[in-house]
C-alpha cells in the first residue's frame, strides 16, 4: 500500500509542481503581479511541502475510494478529477479569494479556476492510469491464474 500511495503521490506532485511553477511564476506572472496579492520573495519550499502533503492525501483518497469502483479507468479518472478539482478549488481558490487582499477577486477566481481545471485534467487521468485496480469485466472469464 505504501508503494501505491507513493506512486499516486508522484502522479499528483510532479505535474502539479511543474504546472504551478510555470503557470504562476512564468506564463501568468504579469497577471498575478497585477493582482498584487503575492509576496515578492515566494517561498517555493513551502509551496512544495504543501503540494507534497496534498499529494499523499489525494493518493490515499484515490486508493481507498476510487481505485476499486466498478467503472472503466476513464470513468474513475473523470470521477476523481471532478472530486479533486472541486475540493482543490474550495481551498486554493475560494478560501484564498475570501481572505487575501487582491486588486480583483473576479480576475483571481478566473485565473485560479482555469489553473484548477488544467491541473485536474492532467492529474485525474494520470492517477487513474497508475492506481486503478483491474476489475473483471462482467460476463468475461478471467484468463490466467
Amino acid at each position: 500500500m505504501i508503494r501505491r500511495i507513493a506512486i499516486g503521490a508522484l502522479c499528483y506532485l510532479v505535474p502539479t509542481f511543474a504546472l504551478g511553477f510555470v503557470w504562476h511564476l512564468v506564463a501568468f506572472k504579469g497577471y498575478y503581479d497585477a493582482l498584487a496579492m503575492y509576496r515578492r520573495d515566494v517561498i517555493i519550499p513551502f509551496g512544495f511541502l504543501s503540494m507534497t502533503l496534498q499529494a499523499v492525501l489525494f493518493a490515499w483518497v484515490f486508493d481507498g475510494a476510487f481505485a476499486r469502483i466498478e467503472a472503466s479507468v476513464g470513468r474513475r479518472a473523470l470521477y476523481f478529477a471532478a472530486f479533486g478539482a472541486v475540493l482543490s478549488w474550495s481551498f486554493t481558490t475560494l478560501a484564498v479569494a475570501a481572505k487575501n487582499v487582491m486588486t480583483s477577486v473576479p480576475d483571481y477566481l478566473l485565473i485560479e479556476s482555469a489553473f484548477t481545471v488544467v491541473q485536474w485534467v492532467i492529474v485525474g487521468p494520470l492517477m487513474a492510469l497508475a492506481l486503478s485496480k483491474r476489475l473483471p469485466v462482467a460476463g468475461r472469464v478471467p484468463t490466467g491464474a
